[in-house]
């Protein structure tokens, strides 16, 4: 595997497609198909297949975006490190859960890198199962998102944000504006987000709750690509009621009444016990009311439209 073919990969799972990866890269289709068909061939796995809803990847192609997302994650950081730091810049490097990182870190990050024009982060999307491994080995300085349980003694833990996990269909929707059996709800195409492939989180545990079967549930690459299915009618899905709240008072969603269909959840920020300057900097705002007004505000705003540098990477 060479950095141009998993840099190809981690486009196309980024971006859904094989031409939006090669407009990402600037390089033509074919040299991305390319790419693409010499990681299937070397890894014997097709990786991921064509659906009319988008791309739905094997479980090889779902480890793989995993790995190729951390390999050049770790180069593209090595790389940054090490040119910044002639400069006298700070790096804070915040690992997220999938949900946390699309729905509330651009409101977050945006606001809070204004207060520091020294400070560039970086944010990566991490499984919550391995926040404590990422902070004690020092891969990451922050982790936010589902933190369950006790916690090593060398780190610490801080709530700072409740909210509500919510099942969600478009306005067309058989089950629009009805109670919902489990039964039903079994039956159903569930659109998901990431955040239903990790162990951890109110999303992850609706879905065991219900015992939603595998082969009912589409995971997109991102959790907004679900809802605009489900708004079209298209299947169910679950997410976080301040995100919807909109769509929800506009009528291109309609939440589902049923017992189970709802769970209060809260994110928590989780660092070491004796954290560096911009590490408890951003622990002492996250729980302020400006910040969390940033976070219900911000979400869904784009990563490249933060201002400082903002490097993401998926899948990791």
């Amino acid at each position: 595997m060479t950095p141009a073919q998993l840099r190809a990969f981690s486009a196309v799972v980024r971006q859904g497609s094989v031409k939006a990866a090669g407009v990402e890269l600037g390089v033509s289709d074919a040299a991305v198909s390319l790419h693409v068909a010499q990681l299937r061939k070397e890894l014997g796995d097709q990786l991921f297949v064509r659906t009319s809803s988008g791309l739905a990847f094997t479980p090889g192609g779902l480890r793989l975006a995993s790995r190729a997302a951390e390999m050049l994650g770790l180069q593209d950081r090595t790389i940054l490190e090490v040119s910044q730091a002639a400069g006298g810049r700070r790096m804070l490097r915040v690992a997220a859960s999938s949900l946390f990182a699309e729905h509330g870190a651009p409101g977050l990050i945006q606001l809070f890198t204004s207060r520091a024009d020294d400070l560039d982060v970086e944010l990566s999307v991490s499984r919550p199962e391995d926040f404590e491994r990422l902070l004690l080995t020092r891969s990451a300085d922050v982790a936010i998102g589902p933190v369950a349980g006790p916690v090593d003694a060398a780190l610490q833990r801080t709530e700072f944000l409740k909210y509500q996990s919510v099942v969600v269909v478009g306005a067309t929707h058989p089950l629009a504006g009805g109670h919902a059996s489990m039964d039903q709800l079994r039956e159903q195409t569930w659109m998901l987000g990431p955040s239903a492939a990790q162990g951890l989180g109110s999303i992850a545990a609706m879905l065991r709750r219900i015992r939603v079967p595998e082969q009912n549930q589409r995971i997109f690459q991102s959790d907004a690509a679900a809802l605009e299915e489900t708004s079209r009618g298209r299947g169910v899905a679950l997410t976080v009621s301040f995100v919807v709240a909109r769509d929800v008072a506009q009528g291109r969603l309609v939440r589902v009444s049923g017992q189970g269909l709802q769970a209060d959840a809260v994110w928590s920020i989780m660092t070491l016990r004796q954290p560096a300057d911009a590490v408890a900097e951003l622990t002492r705002f996250v729980t302020t009311p400006r910040a969390t007004q940033a976070m219900l505000r911000g979400s869904g705003v784009n990563i490249s439209h933060f201002k400082p540098s903002v490097h993401v990477t998926l899948w990791s």
